[in-house]
């Protein structure tokens, strides 16, 4: 078996009779490249030749540009005869290539690539026989009364190769009956055509007659079976086992049944069987034997299955594993009015509500070598796509003609059309967007989806800052694919696991791009405290436009979604600050059902009495109404309590009169809230000394600074955290406050530090006894 590889620059002379009468060019420097995937069999070398995808191609990284070579991806780098530690696509064109480059795992793994292609290609071809992307050729048969078509020579391999794997129990079987009584002795033939001898008054013969038969035809078409096996294992490289023992056909005696004796014997013999199974191994055998009968004899013969265009069969390969087929999704939201066309598009569990199918996801796949990037162009096609999924849906809602919303109804069964615009908040729910492409750098055939290998694993386009919920606010995620694995599930046609894949890798995607999100954005939930929801979105609608989103048209709470980039981090505090008054707010994981989030605050709402006070319902009103009541009291004062290390720490805050906390989720950091904001006292102890400590009033001016600010500002701060974020009060110039009395800082933050305790960020002792905790004043406890 010869072995290229697709979009390759080879030398002409090492292909030349390889591609003997396929179409080919070569460049200025003499090299040629296939722009072809596949397999064809080719007559002048009495062998197979396959063209493998350019995915298991990587460019190997070499100081001199001109001298880059492409290694095979999958093959690690070995130390070679020439001094080259990797393998080249020249290295493994031939058998004696192969043999000499590869192990024998390797060589397993290629020829089992090779053949997963090859019934990819096929499967493609039969569902899409008009397709211009193959090349499809099978050699002709004289028939009765006119000629047709018969399977290429591949296909009959294979079907070989499956015969063995699944009959094993026949052919044990077949051959115990066999040989059952073979050394039995038949008396009656052995008394009458042999001579008996008279010794101490018994008859001793010396040459008994046993039940065997001269010629067993059944055995002989095992024979012949297991002697073509022995022929593509060595020829083609098959690793195919052969677990019985007898004499086979080999060398020169099998290339006279290759040239006609195999045809010959196999129609004296044919009439010989008459279980299914025989008559269905005669045929495979026969027709092995007539293929390569016609091939031999006719140079002019040629069988082959090429794919010009193999990034069209790797997009149907995924578009049949995880999308919705084009013919049940509603006209121009797959086939846009635009003339663009979604590789994938499919309806799945939202980000935010993982209970019903109500988003879209837009796939795009992408067929590249190894490490390729993503394109410019691809990516403002994948957010052309998005834009248009967004302005398709808002068609539909502001249709004049419909007076109620819940009409739209998909005739083809996809569904009632979610909206994506809330009418409240005017946010967009999130449109799942992501590419997906191919690697096969291991030899595993798993079914894993990871993130892209390459500096640019995600895309983003947005025209404002820090808005999560904008319809111009669009996320790309990049994710490969193993490519063996999606071809062989292809390949095998199998619609259960297909079926499972599919969920299970929808399930993924979801998860890793909740991850994704997650990773940039805090996530909060907002419920009301006195207002509607309607109004207290309007009383804040500027400051909060795009980074709130109403699920499912809820009445009662909204999704905050706030960046986590430092420069943002002004601008959250500021958000949080402003709303606290008027909303709950509580930590929302993203793809968990926000009810579940909010169940404290739905136990809030208050049935009216029904009954008198004594009644049950009569409580549970009374319970309420004092529950509410102590969450619509006015906060009480925060307080700031923090160390300072030594005296210079200690000097330069009394001198520059300021206090800087750290932001971010890192250790000894903070995380934005209204209370970092809002606090009105700073409670200074020494670090590891808590009952030396000073008080100071904090004035109503903040800032932000980063690290290289602070050092500037004379601040002590270690070499490599210029890049850090700080929040910084400004100590007022009113006298030391006196109101809050003797204080325990010991005693005060010991639930707290327990609390941070239990953060999986902060472990260590010294971490959490510097890490500044915000405290109310009502929770502060006193020395007596």
């Amino acid at each position: 078996m010869y072995i290229l590889f697709e979009e390759h620059q080879y030398k002409s002379h090492l292909v030349e009779k390889i591609l003997k009468d396929i179409y080919v060019l070569q460049d200025v420097d003499k090299k040629v490249s296939v722009h072809y995937v596949g397999y064809f069999y080719n007559p002048y070398l009495h062998d197979c030749v396959f063209i493998l995808p350019k995915v298991l191609l990587k460019e190997e990284d070499v100081q001199n540009k001109e001298e880059k070579k492409e290694k095979i991806d999958i093959i690690a780098n070995i130390q070679k005869e020439d001094g080259k530690k990797f393998v080249t696509p020249e290295d493994v064109i031939t058998r004696e290539g192969q043999e000499k480059n590869l192990d024998e795992k390797y060589r397993k793994f290629i020829y089992e690539f090779s053949v997963w292609i090859y019934r990819a290609l096929s499967v493609f071809y039969k569902s899409n026989p008009k397709s211009q992307a193959i090349f499809y050729k099978q050699l002709p048969q004289a028939g009765k009364g006119r000629r047709h078509q018969v399977e290429t020579f591949l296909d009959i391999v294979l079907s070989l190769i499956k015969f063995n794997q699944e009959n094993r129990d026949f052919v044990l079987f077949t051959i115990k009956n066999l040989h059952r009584g073979n050394n039995k002795i038949n008396w009656n033939r052995t008394i009458s055509h042999s001579q008996g001898f008279v010794q101490d008054n018994e008859v001793v013969y010396l040459n008994p007659v046993n039940k065997k038969r001269v010629v067993n035809y059944e055995e002989e078409l095992f024979v012949i079976f297991f002697s073509i096996l022995n022929y593509l294992n060595e020829e083609f490289g098959f690793k195919v086992p052969i677990n019985i023992q007898y004499e086979l056909i080999k060398g020169k005696q099998f290339k006279q049944y290759r040239n006609g004796l195999g045809k010959t014997r196999l129609r004296q013999i044919k009439y010989k069987y008459f279980s299914d199974k025989a008559l269905q191994l005669w045929d495979l055998c026969f027709a092995f034997f007539e293929n390569t009968h016609r091939i031999a004899i006719n140079t002019n013969a040629q069988e082959y299955i090429l794919a010009k265009n193999f990034n069209i069969v790797f997009e149907a390969i995924i578009d049949e594993l995880i999308g919705t087929p084009h013919d049940k999704i509603p006209k121009g939201l797959a086939d846009q009015d635009d003339g663009k066309r979604v590789d994938h598009l499919y309806r799945y569990k939202s980000l935010i509500e993982p209970s019903d199918e109500n988003i879209y996801y837009i796939g795009d796949s992408k067929y590249y070598k190894s490490k390729t990037p993503i394109g410019k162009e691809s990516v403002y096609k994948q957010f052309t796509y998005a834009r248009n999924v967004i302005q398709w849906n808002l068609n539909l809602f502001m249709d004049k003609d419909s007076d109620d919303e819940n009409w739209i109804f998909d005739k083809l069964n996809f569904g009632q059309v979610p909206k994506l615009r809330d009418e409240i908040t005017e946010g967009y729910n999130i449109v799942p967007n992501f590419f997906i492409s191919a690697r096969q750098d291991n030899l595993e055939k798993d079914d894993v989806i990871s993130w892209v290998d390459k500096d640019k694993q995600d895309f983003e386009s947005r025209q404002f800052d820090n808005r999560l919920f904008d319809r111009d606010t669009l996320l790309i995620c990049h994710y490969d694919v193993n490519f063996l694995y999606v071809v062989s599930l292809y390949g095998r046609k199998n619609e259960s696991a297909k079926s499972r894949w599919r969920e299970q890798v929808r399930e993924q995607f979801r998860r890793e791009i909740i991850s994704f999100i997650e990773n940039r954005f805090d996530f909060f939930v907002l419920k009301p405290k006195k207002e509607s929801l309607q109004k207290a979105v309007e009383k804040h609608f500027k400051l909060l436009n795009g980074k709130i989103y109403r699920p499912s048209e809820s009445d009662g709470f909204l999704i905050l979604a706030l960046e986590k980039e430092a420069t943002n981090q002004f601008e959250n505090l500021r958000v949080l600050s402003q709303i606290e008054k008027d909303f709950y707010k509580s930590d929302y994981r993203l793809g968990t059902n926000p009810d579940e989030e909010t169940v404290e605050y739905q136990s809030w709402e208050m049935p009216l009495p029904m009954a008198a006070e004594s009644d049950e319902a009569g409580k549970i009103y009374r319970e309420s109404v004092e529950k509410l009541a102590k969450y619509t009291e006015k906060q009480p004062i925060t307080i700031l309590f923090g160390i300072y290390k030594d005296d210079a720490h200690l000097k330069w805050i009394r001198e520059k009169k300021k206090y800087n906390v750290r932001l971010g989720d890192r250790v000894g950091a903070v995380r934005p809230t209204g209370q970092v904001t809002s606090a009105e006292y700073l409670v200074l102890y020494e670090f590891r000394n808590e009952d030396n400590y000073q008080v100071f009033k904090l004035s109503d001016k903040h800032h932000f600074w980063n690290g290289k600010e602070m050092k500037d500002k004379g601040y002590p701060l270690k070499d490599g955290r210029e890049d850090n974020l700080y929040y910084i009060y400004e100590l007022s110039d009113e006298p030391i406050p006196t109101e809050l009395g003797k204080i325990d800082v010991s005693a005060t933050l010991e639930e707290p530090r327990k609390a941070i305790e239990k953060d999986g960020i902060k472990k260590k002792k010294d971490d959490v006894l510097g890490t500044p905790i915000y405290v109310y004043e009502n929770k502060i406890q006193k020395k007596s």
